[in-house]
C-alpha cells in the first residue's frame, strides 16, 4: 500500500493537492485525526485499496501531535508513507483568505487571520520535517497539481533531487534546502532581443557560453552538492531541494538549473521553474 499524507497551513492548497490525487486514482480522505491512521489503514488494506491520500492538519486538534509517531509506526510496518507539507508566506495566506472570503479554521472572536496563521505554525511544530515541503506562494493551482503528481511518481526508495529556479523579486522559496544567488552574473535581460527568451533557449545558452564566470558558478554549485549529497542520503531524506535565483527567474537561474539537472542525470531529478510558466 501507498499512503500520501497532506498537511500544512490553511489556505496553502491542501484541498487542491488532495483533489489532484483523487483525480490520479487515489482514495482520498479529508481531515482524519492522526491517531486514527493505523486503524484506517488496516481497514483500507482489508478492502483492497492500494493508493490512499489523507489530509491531516490542525483541524484534528490535539491528535495532530501524534502524527510523527504514527508515521514512524506505519513506515516500520513496511508501508510506503510520504508526507507533503504545503505552506505559503503569511502575506500570501492573508490575501487568499481575503479574496475567497473564507474563515481561517483557527480564527475567532478577537483573533486576526495573521494571529491564526502564527498559532497554526506553532501547532504544526516539526511536521514539516517528516516529508517534503512545497511553498505554494507563487504557484497556480495547475502548477501545484503537476508538482504533487511528480512527487508521487518519484521512487520513494531513492533520494530525489529537486532543482528549482526562481526570481528574488517574487520571494525566496521557503521549501529550499540550498539557495544560491545568481544575480552577480551577466544578465541577458538588458539585450532587447534576448529579453523575451528564457534560459532554455539557444540564444541565451550562447550568451552565457561567452562568460566564464557562469560556468564557474555552475561547477562550484555542482561540486558542493556532489560533496554533501551522500550525507543527506544517510539521513534517509526523501527529497533535497536546490534553488537558484536571479532577479526575475527567467534567464540566469533557469539556465543554471537546467545545467545542474543534466549534471546529476544519473540521480532521480525533478526540475521546476517557478517563474517561467506562472500560469501553467
Amino acid at each position: 500500500m501507498r499512503l500520501i499524507l497532506i498537511s500544512g497551513l490553511s489556505g496553502s492548497g491542501k484541498s487542491i493537492a488532495l483533489r489532484a490525487l483523487e483525480d490520479y486514482g487515489f482514495y482520498c480522505v479529508d481531515n482524519l485525526p492522526a491517531t486514527m491512521l493505523p486503524e484506517a489503514m488496516a481497514m483500507y488494506e482489508e478492502f483492497g485499496y492500494q493508493d490512499i491520500a489523507i489530509s491531516v492538519d490542525t483541524r484534528s486538534g490535539p491528535s495532530l501531535g501524534a502524527l510523527p509517531h504514527v508515521v514512524q509506526q506505519l513506515r516500520g510496518q513496511g508501508m510506503d508513507v510520504r508526507l507533503l507539507y504545503l505552506e505559503a508566506r503569511p502575506e500570501t495566506l492573508v490575501k487568499r483568505f481575503s479574496e475567497t472570503r473564507r474563515r481561517h479554521p483557527l480564527s475567532g472572536a478577537g483573533i486576526t487571520v495573521e494571529e491564526a496563521i502564527q498559532v497554526e505554525q506553532e501547532m504544526l511544530g516539526d511536521i514539516p520535517e517528516l516529508g517534503t515541503r512545497i511553498d505554494t506562494s507563487e504557484l497556480s493551482a495547475n502548477a501545484l497539481r503537476s508538482w504533487v503528481r511528480e512527487l508521487v511518481d518519484a521512487d520513494s526508495s531513492r533520494l530525489t533531487l529537486i532543482f528549482q529556479s526562481f526570481g528574488f523579486k517574487h520571494g525566496v522559496p521557503q521549501d529550499a534546502d540550498f539557495v544560491f544567488d545568481a544575480r552577480c552574473l551577466p544578465n541577458p535581460y538588458y539585450d532587447p532581443l534576448l529579453r523575451p527568451l528564457s534560459g532554455r533557449d539557444q540564444p541565451i545558452v550562447d550568451f552565457f557560453a561567452q562568460h566564464a564566470d557562469v560556468a564557474e558558478m555552475i561547477a562550484d554549485i555542482q561540486a558542493l552538492i556532489a560533496k554533501w549529497l551522500p550525507c543527506y542520503a544517510k539521513e534517509n531524506r526523501s527529497y533535497l531541494t536546490v534553488a537558484v535565483g536571479c532577479t526575475g527567474g527567467q534567464h540566469r537561474s533557469v539556465f543554471i538549473i537546467e545545467n545542474l539537472a543534466r549534471a546529476f542525470a544519473d540521480k532521480q531529478v525533478l526540475v521546476r521553474h517557478r517563474q517561467l510558466y506562472p500560469d501553467y
